[in-house]
């Protein structure tokens, strides 16, 4: 096991410990929390995957449903306190993604660059690659950890997702991720995931969606006159990019303290 692995051991030793993703958590981030809290238990330490918001799509309570992973929305979190450890993945303390609950925010693992400053990370593995799934998945491969099949599963699926079936910010590691991951996985189960991405009672929704789409130069603006959950906006923001003369999508729509946005990108400077 090497020293930084070893690191976050000890660290957490000895402590309630908390695995927190994102608000309203997708794919990768529960199966980043799922596969690092399988290889926490490996060593003895037991972990609560816990998130605000609701785990909005199908395609990700499937994933959930299928490998019984136990998460606690904030709202249940009856007994945290100010002494129990937080292990943040794909997100950051500070974020506006991430709710700040009541324990202490020792460890960091994301995959995404760095806007708020925390100094008091006791442990910090933050990698810019393609999926939060990816750093997990190097910590079995690295220290040839056992991984089960439905943590390469969960793993492979996160990394699809984040990184759009491998077209958007794949690096090095994550190709080599996706072959050590792959033999491991069950892609039948991955494809059955895939295709609940968009739900039937959004169809309405999807087309009225299409119909606000703006483009100028390459840039598509889509304003989204209707509630709709943020995994949705991101859906549509996502597939935006599919148009032929699009390389940079916008979608928003209105929230009662503003409005909420989703922006994608194909222009490498820009991803």
């Amino acid at each position: 096991m090497s020293q930084k692995l070893s690191e976050l051991i000890d660290l957490l030793k000895g402590h309630r410990v908390y695995i927190q993703t994102h608000n309203f958590p997708d794919p990768d981030a529960i199966a980043s929390a799922y596969g690092l809290q399988v290889l926490l238990g490996k060593f003895r330490i037991n972990t609560v995957i816990c998130h605000h918001g609701s785990v909005e799509r199908a395609m990700t309570a499937n994933m959930v449903s299928e490998f019984q992973i136990d998460m606690t929305a904030d709202s249940e979190l009856k007994y945290m306190t100010s002494e129990d450890y937080i292990i943040t993945v794909d997100s950051q303390k500070g974020n506006a993604n991430i709710l700040d609950l009541i324990g202490n925010e020792v460890a960091v693992i994301d995959h995404h660059p760095v806007f708020c400053v925390v100094d008091d990370y006791k442990y910090r593995d933050i990698r810019i690659v393609g999926s939060c799934s990816t750093i997990i998945a190097d910590y079995y491969r690295q220290y040839k950890i056992e991984m089960p099949g439905s943590v390469a599963t969960a793993l492979l699926y996160g990394l699809k997702c984040d990184t759009r079936d491998f077209t958007r910010g794949v690096t090095q590691l994550d190709v080599d991720i996706y072959s050590y991951l792959f033999p491991k996985a069950d892609n039948r189960l991955i494809r059955h995931f895939q295709s609940g991405e968009i739900e039937y009672h959004e169809l309405n929704s999807f087309v009225d969606s299409m119909r606000n789409i703006e483009v100028y130069d390459g840039v598509a603006f889509a304003f989204l006159n209707f509630y709709c959950t943020d995994a949705f906006i991101a859906t549509i923001s996502d597939f935006i990019l599919n148009v032929d003369v699009v390389n940079f999508s916008v979608v928003y729509t209105r929230r009662d303290d503003g409005f909420k946005f989703s922006v994608r990108s194909e222009i490498e400077e820009l991803t």
